[in-house]
């Protein structure tokens, strides 16, 4: 079962929050982030991405880069942007996009559940990724991003959360300049924090990583690595969790993940069209009709124009795995035909969030910095949910969760 915890989270001060919280840290570079932080010395993107705080073209891994998170997130404690909680506690944090509610709770998660895999994961990680955020952690000596979870509906968790929301007047509350809404308030019921826990330890035999799964194992490699150099560990160290929003699964919604690659694999566009139609049908398109509106149909962008892609049937396989779109895109396209292997590891792929829309890839195509562009359909919840049960993964990079969890509105201290 389940196992959560309330912490001392280091958190804003009201007046600030709206200020303090930005996006996740991977879902930018390093010039956006600097944008992002521009004319803001509260922002978190000054922990999360210190390198925004050194002169272009300083290396974002570097050990200084990662010292200045440090120096960054203590100033703004010292300061008074951020303060810990006196007492462990519980938090409920809804988010409002588009007219979508998704309300969760945040709490610390068990390292030992990452381990004995009642977290669920559905997708393989990259080591340079993960190494980022170990050294990240170990630097700042906190989970400064939290880990998006999710659970199978419980209708017991819900009444209280309903509860706490409808009875209690939220800490923060503000709409980002991407007009998503953050609302939070704390659970400061003793009572009410035992039955939460409780319920997560009784009837939620499993959760899910919908979104972090590099945070999550960097998360965890730390807290295996700093119980191994504890003679006193116990088991109550605050290194055995990590920083986590548990979101009930019929609350989110996932979008399209595409893919953009800079070259050809030395094939001259003509020949790249033909070897495709040898396993798609290809239709020319435009912007406006090319998004995919169901499985099995994808976009393609090159030279200008947009194609509409859709497998024949011998190219589609019908077990969980091969059936997705991620899949048939890769055994189809990016291994055979571009000599694309691995997506972890490739630097010659990159991955669009559909947030960001077909505008995006068109850019990335037209200003030369790739060569071709594919949108897909998003995969579903139950799919990656019965992925993960069945105990594979899918593809590296297959689901994009919006709206994204904000970094700062909690810290966890280890």
């Amino acid at each position: 079962m389940a196992i959560i915890k309330p912490f001392k989270a280091v958190r804003p001060k009201t007046e600030l929050a709206a200020q303090v919280a930005s996006l996740p840290y991977d879902v930018m570079n390093t010039r956006e982030a600097r944008e992002m932080a521009k004319g803001n010395p509260f922002s978190f993107l000054h922990v999360s991405r210190a390198e925004i705080d050194f002169p272009e073209n300083t290396d974002e891994h570097s050990q200084e880069v990662y010292n200045k998170a440090k120096e960054n997130f203590s100033q703004f404690i010292s300061d008074g942007v951020l303060f810990q909680e006196d007492k462990p506690l519980l938090y409920i944090y809804a988010q409002v996009m588009n007219g979508r509610r998704q309300i969760g709770l945040v709490a610390s998660s068990s390292v030992e559940d990452y381990f004995n895999d009642v977290i669920k994961k559905h997708e393989f990680t990259r080591p340079e990724k993960e190494e980022d955020r170990i050294l990240h952690m170990k630097t700042v000596q906190a989970h400064v991003g939290p880990i998006f979870l999710t659970y199978p509906k419980n209708k017991s968790v819900d009444e209280i959360v309903n509860v706490i929301v409808s009875s209690q007047k939220p800490v923060y509350d503000f709409t980002a300049t991407d007009n998503v809404q953050h609302t939070v308030w704390v659970v400061n019921n003793e009572n009410q924090i035992v039955q939460l826990v409780s319920l997560f330890e009784k009837e939620i035999p499993f959760t899910y990583i919908a979104d972090g799964h590099h945070r999550t194992a960097s998360a965890a490699k730390v807290g295996l690595k700093l119980k191994s150099q504890n003679p006193d560990h116990n088991g109550t160290e605050e290194y055995n969790f990590f920083l986590s929003v548990l979101f009930p699964d019929e609350q989110l919604a996932i979008m399209d993940y595409n893919r953009t690659v800079k070259d050809l694999n030395e094939l001259e566009n003509e020949q790249f069209l033909e070897k495709v139609s040898s396993r798609f049908n290809v239709q020319v398109s435009t912007l406006e009709k090319v998004k995919p509106s169901s499985l099995h149909e994808f976009g393609m962008y090159l030279n200008g124009a947009w194609y509409k892609l859709e497998p024949k049937n011998e190219f589609i396989k019908q077990d969980p795995i091969g059936i997705l779109d991620v899949t048939i895109l890769q055994e189809n396209i990016l291994e055979p035909l571009l000599g694309i292997k691995d997506v972890r590891t490739d630097k010659r792929i990159d991955f669009v969030g559909g947030i960001r829309g077909l505008k995006e890839l068109e850019r990335r195509v037209d200003n030369g910095d790739m060569k071709i562009a594919f949108a897909l359909f998003p995969v579903s919840l139950k799919q990656l949910m019965d992925i993960a049960d069945s105990g594979n993964v899918m593809p590296p990079k297959s689901t994009w969760f919006e709206p994204k969890l904000r970094d700062g509105l909690f810290s966890h201290l280890f």
